[in-house]
């Protein structure tokens, strides 16, 4: 058997993907879901995803232990030889169940196979060395910058989140984004529809065998998967359950909810029309369609190929949602909805365990550039809604720069805006029995001085995010 055949599918596969996101050209989510993996056995789709996702998590830290044991590590390699060497090193590290010896020599298969015949021999020594039986390494946790090198994220972004948030919060937060992300489903907000669906999924004539839930930790529609494949019933196939993180439902819960703050100057007025400015995926239009059946929805979307997934999904909608391609910022729609939500794009730094890659990507001076566009679709957002509606602003972002800053600034600019407490909406939330009672409670926990709801991944079991709302003054 050749060199070149002797390469399994599935380690195969891990290195093309690791290979197009270093250069840049796709985001490891998109092609983990791509044609090259359908096709592979579900053995071998599960160890292509493990692979991908453990390199891309663990990266920081195994380049740090491979350069103890090259002897020049202050040459630069190319980008096959490095990712052979990481994947090679993760298996020794993190897979038990992966022999030795397969790890080393599937690893020197793809740096012969990639066209680096003359590192091949670099990858074998140094893999050998790794696999030799030590001492444990310990790495403690005492310092911003241990916690970067123990949980193998960029020590500038470690040391700002503990002086934002303190260490214990900076180490929970990157433990968060170094587990596997939480499987949420989400059911229909129809409590006798939500129990048959539940029982459905769980139900093995039904194609759920092997399927195990939890109740969500904040709201009473969202389900833990524990164990099991929801994908493969055929509830998830025709689109009546969904996967959905429970920070991402919330904010369309908050955004969705019907409810009067103290003080508030205007008049309440009905929901009847409601922009979603940035919606793909579309989760959040879907829940805003159910919690407001009257309402007309405009869904925007700037990326054609995003935009046509958008429409598919809001399919059965199509009588009230209207999906259009648009960018946020250019919106020409004044005074024009009740309600407006812009969750805008961002640095995503709340995803890291969905999206390892930002990790690698993101710069300090990068977060200036989203805070320009984020400005731009709140603005508009506000120029879009009625005088009396209301705008919820948000992000899964950790970053005050494209938080709070955002709203601070475009407030500054928009005398006829104010930003409003969350409160009343957790509270009639958990009245109405959206909230669970101990979501609720950690909810209240998480408010900002100025009203704000920020999550923080570890904190919470959600990935990150930050809601505000405001309200546009007549």
């Amino acid at each position: 058997m050749s060199a070149v055949s002797a390469v399994s599918p599935a380690r195969k596969a891990a290195f093309d993907i690791l290979l197009a996101v270093d250069r840049g050209k796709a985001h490891s989510d998109d092609l983990l879901h791509s044609k090259a993996i359908d096709v592979l056995s579900p053995a071998d789709r599960h160890l292509a995803t493990t692979l991908v996702l453990g390199v891309l998590r663990w990266q920081i830290r195994l380049d740090e232990q491979l350069k103890l044991l090259i002897k020049r590590p202050e040459a630069k390699l190319d980008p096959e030889v490095s990712i052979a060497l990481r994947m090679g090193a993760f298996q020794l590290q993190f897979l038990d169940r992966v022999p030795a010896h397969a790890a080393i020599d599937q690893s020197v298969q793809l740096t012969r196979q990639s066209g680096h015949r003359f590192a091949s021999g670099l990858v074998n020594a140094v893999l050998r060395k790794l696999a030799v039986p030590g001492p444990v390494v310990s790495f403690p946790e005492e310092s911003a910058s241990e916690v970067a090198l123990a949980q193998a994220h960029p020590a500038w972004l470690v040391e700002r989140w503990t002086r934002l948030y303190g260490l214990e919060a900076s180490r929970a937060i990157c433990r968060h984004g170094q587990a596997q992300p939480s499987r949420t489903v989400r059911l229909p907000h129809s409590a006798v529809e939500a129990a048959a669906f539940e029982a459905e999924l769980i139900e093995p004539e039904m194609m759920g065998a092997g399927i195990q839930l939890e109740p969500g930790a904040i709201l009473t529609a969202a389900r833990m998967v524990v164990s099991g494949d929801v994908t493969a019933t055929a509830a998830y196939r025709e689109g009546r359950v969904r996967m959905q993180d429970e920070g991402s439902q919330l904010i369309a819960e908050l955004a969705a909810c019907a409810t009067e703050d103290p003080g508030r100057k205007i008049e309440s007025i009905q929901i009847e029309t409601i922009l979603d400015a940035c919606a793909a995926p579309g989760g959040k239009t879907l829940i805003l369609a159910e919690r407001s059946p009257a309402a007309r929805i405009l869904a925007c979307e700037s990326s054609p190929q995003r935009l046509a997934e958008l429409s598919k999904r809001l399919a059965t909608r199509a009588g009230r949602v209207e999906c259009r391609l648009a960018d946020a910022t250019a919106l020409n729609e004044e005074s024009a909805f009740d309600l407006v939500l812009a969750d805008v794009p961002c640095s995503g730094t709340g995803t890291l365990g969905r999206n390892p890659e930002i990790r690698h990507r993101l710069r300090l001076e990068d977060l200036p550039r989203h805070a320009d566009r984020q400005c731009a679709i709140l603005s508009a957002a506000l120029r879009s809604v009625r005088p009396g509606g209301r705008v919820v602003y948000s992000t899964c972002s950790l970053e005050p720069e494209e938080n709070e800053q955002v709203v601070s600034a475009v407030l500054a600019e928009i005398q006829s805006a104010r930003q409003i407490s969350l409160v009343s909406r957790i509270e009639t939330l958990a009245r109405t029995g959206i909230l669970t009672a101990v979501g609720a409670d950690r909810l209240r926990d998480c408010l900002t001085p100025e009203g704000a709801l920020r999550l923080l991944p570890g904190i919470l079991p959600t990935d990150g995010f930050y809601v505000a709302l405001i309200e546009k003054n007549a």
